[in-house]
């Protein structure tokens, strides 16, 4: 039985998907904490399997990059809420929250691409450590990933505010 056809998931039946990296995330980022992501130049090596696929990709000047966040403490957040960005925001479900704590670690994150050289691609404001492993790359699309209608709660714009201006300490 297909899960997701009767109500029944991998979870319910103990199963698990596998995925493969394309590549790696090379830096100078070895651990969290950093708080100037848009700043961070990184490239990402593409494993020689997959470098064909890159053909074309440096016509975009962004790209969206979903990688395993494998340095990441495995949580159950199925059953936990969360308070975002270091306990400032409110409490809410892990899916309501940018944080790395989910049940699958997968990063996703729009990122400039600065250039291509064979398999590296050269991007700016990818928020992975060195060594992480990329899972897949898309070309950043305005008809797949702008959406202007889009709304959130207050204190994300709050958050954001205070994340671009820092109070004196």
């Amino acid at each position: 039985m297909r899960p997701g056809k009767t109500g029944e998931s991998l979870l319910d039946r103990g199963e698990n998907i596998s995925l493969m990296p394309i590549g790696w995330v090379r830096n100078e980022v070895q651990e969290m904490g950093r708080k100037r992501w848009r700043e961070v130049v990184s490239e990402i090596e593409i494993s020689p399997h997959f470098a064909a696929c890159l053909d074309g990709i440096e016509a975009f000047s962004h790209v969206v990059v979903i990688f395993w966040m494998d340095r990441v403490e495995r949580c159950d957040c199925l059953v936990k809420k969360l308070r975002p960005r270091n306990g400032e925001g409110p409490e809410v479900g892990a899916f309501a929250t940018r944080s790395q704590r989910r049940p699958n670690p997968v990063g996703l994150t729009s990122v400039r691409l600065l250039g291509r050289e064979g398999g590296r691609l050269k991007v700016q404001g990818l928020d992975a450590l060195d060594g992480t492993p990329v899972l897949d790359l898309k070309p950043y699309s305005p008809h797949h990933d702008l959406h202007p209608e889009a709304t959130f709660p207050f204190w994300v714009m709050e958050m954001e505010r205070l994340r671009a201006n820092p109070l004196p300490a």
